[in-house]
């Protein structure tokens, strides 16, 4: 299934970027047939999507941070009596609530650079009539005339230096696909026209692409997006670590075909919704938020950004303390056998995302086994003997501390799995089911399963089974808290497990 979803040159053969040096025929008709209306600058996996709502709230942030600088440092060179600088401190307090509720951090797709200067000059003037009222009700000399000028002309260069910067950054994130959620839609329908012209409508979404389950009546292309085929070239397609949704924009009276979709898709980890069709009249005025949740992870921004948060914490920290384990360890395998320090293999990340995984090299170069074909074990010839020692102190799992920093991996989650690894003969996800719901959260350097005994090698049906039902739980019971009680558990859990296969 994910064998195909490698992030590499051939992506750009879909052209869903906006350079026409990328197909070399610019924006002609085929090329606007081929790649469709909604064209991101380039394609970016969904782990690295942001949305505006948690910029805007950082950009508060910040903005309110500057404003009390300033405001104090105004306070702090000129030594007025409380009387004189309470006008400014009311002024520097009223002014990020009106910007607030001018909208000046909705940053609005349509919205131009000029409006939005426009609601930043209202919010000033607005904090203008509030330091002047206040500057009648309390006493004041003319001698802090200069000192409120000052004031107002170090607020208004921030300000407009700060929002300036906020919509470019908004602009060139949306223009790069960091900020505008892809998807894709099931059903070449009527109901799949009505979303594609509300997204043609607001941009708020990027519609790549459109798949039917009776491919051979669909058209080549549905209001310019195209019809990339079936269900089962959706499950496998290369583009699925880019999408952040799979929309089903089958009529929701038709049950049975509605359920035989749901069945179908549930096993991609890509979130599946339902597209709601509503009469004509509340189809023009209805936003593009009709969707019925199926199937799928739920969105929580908020615990993504603390689990990042806490990522990059203990992930810097960890580097730190490990690097002199580190050099030690690539020092040994260099002086043990020819061949490179580290090794890189091809695994699973979020979204059946392909990402290169860096580890200290424990086999024999010649023997490296990239799709794990062959998993290690007991007494396995191609182990050298400092790769014994890495494994079984899993000292080789060190290097993922960049992962985890690049923001590939967590410190915590479902362990990665190379790209084909089999489980006897057998390719592992084709064991289970729901093999692919353990990429619904990024892998970790390591997880619940890893110290509930599920650890090394999976040989059987039931190891593979046993390991993507802990993956699952952990996926379901995820919490900063539960993640550093992993993270604690850690170690214990590695020195008293001598028995697992490394």
């Amino acid at each position: 299934m994910s064998s195909a979803i490698a992030h590499t040159p051939e992506l750009d053969d879909l052209a869903l970027t906006d350079s026409p040096s990328a197909s070399g025929d610019g924006d002609s008709a085929e090329a606007t047939g081929r790649r469709g209306p909604f064209r991101p600058g380039r394609l970016v996996p969904t782990r690295a999507r942001m949305q505006v709502r948690s910029l805007s709230r950082l950009f508060r942030v910040i903005d309110g941070l500057a404003f009390a600088a300033i405001t104090a440092a105004a306070i702090a060179i000129a030594r007025p009596a409380p009387t004189v600088y309470a006008p400014l401190v009311l002024g520097a307090l009223a002014l990020l609530p009106a910007l607030y509720m001018l909208e000046a951090y909705t940053f609005d797709r349509r919205e131009t650079l000029g409006r939005q200067a426009l609601r930043v000059s209202a919010a000033f003037g607005a904090v203008a009539v509030v330091v002047t009222l206040a500057s009648l009700i309390f006493e004041r000399g003319q001698a802090d005339t200069a000192l409120t000028a000052g004031w107002a002309a170090a607020m208004a260069v921030a300000t407009a230096g700060l929002h300036l910067a906020w919509w470019r950054a908004v602009d060139h994130g949306r223009r790069e696909g960091r900020l505008t959620p892809n998807v894709v839609v099931v059903g070449a329908t009527a109901n799949a026209e009505h979303f594609i012209t509300a997204a043609l409508a607001t941009g708020d979404v990027n519609v790549l692409g459109v798949f039917d389950d009776r491919a051979h009546r669909a058209p080549a292309q549905v209001l310019g997006v195209p019809v990339l085929g079936d269900t089962d070239a959706l499950i496998g397609h290369r583009i699925m670590p880019y999408v952040d949704r799979v929309i089903i924009a089958v009529t929701s009276t038709a049950q049975i075909r509605v359920a035989q979709l749901v069945e179908r898709l549930e096993v991609l980890p890509n979130p599946v919704s339902l597209f709601v069709d509503l009469d004509r009249e509340a189809q023009r005025n209805a936003s593009l938020a009709r969707f019925v949740d199926l199937s799928g992870a739920t969105t929580d921004a908020r615990r993504a950004f603390v689990k990042r948060a806490q990522d990059l914490a203990i992930g810097s920290a960890g580097l730190l303390v490990a690097a002199p384990v580190m050099l030690l360890v690539a020092l040994a395998i260099k002086l043990d056998t020819p061949g490179p320090v580290f090794f890189r293999q091809r695994r699973h990340g979020f979204n059946n995302e392909a990402i290169r995984v860096w580890k200290f090299r424990s086999m024999r170069h010649e023997a490296a086994d990239a799709k794990a074909a062959r998993q290690v074990t007991a007494d396995d010839d191609r182990v050298t003997k400092v790769g014994k020692f890495i494994r079984k102190t899993s000292l080789d799992e060190l290097p993922q501390l960049f992962n985890v920093l690049r923001g590939e991996m967590s410190m915590v989650g479902p362990r990665p799995h190379a790209i084909g690894m089999k489980s006897g003969d057998v390719e592992s996800e084709t064991l289970v089911a729901r093999y692919a719901h353990r990429h619904r959260m990024k892998p970790g350097v390591t997880g619940w399963a890893a110290i509930n005994g599920s650890r090394g090698p999976v040989d059987t049906a039931e190891q593979v089974q046993e390991r993507v039902a802990l993956d699952i739980e952990y996926i379901e019971r995820q919490s900063f808290w539960l993640d550093l009680y992993i993270i604690a558990m850690t170690i214990p859990c590695l020195l008293g497990d001598r028995s697992a296969v490394r």
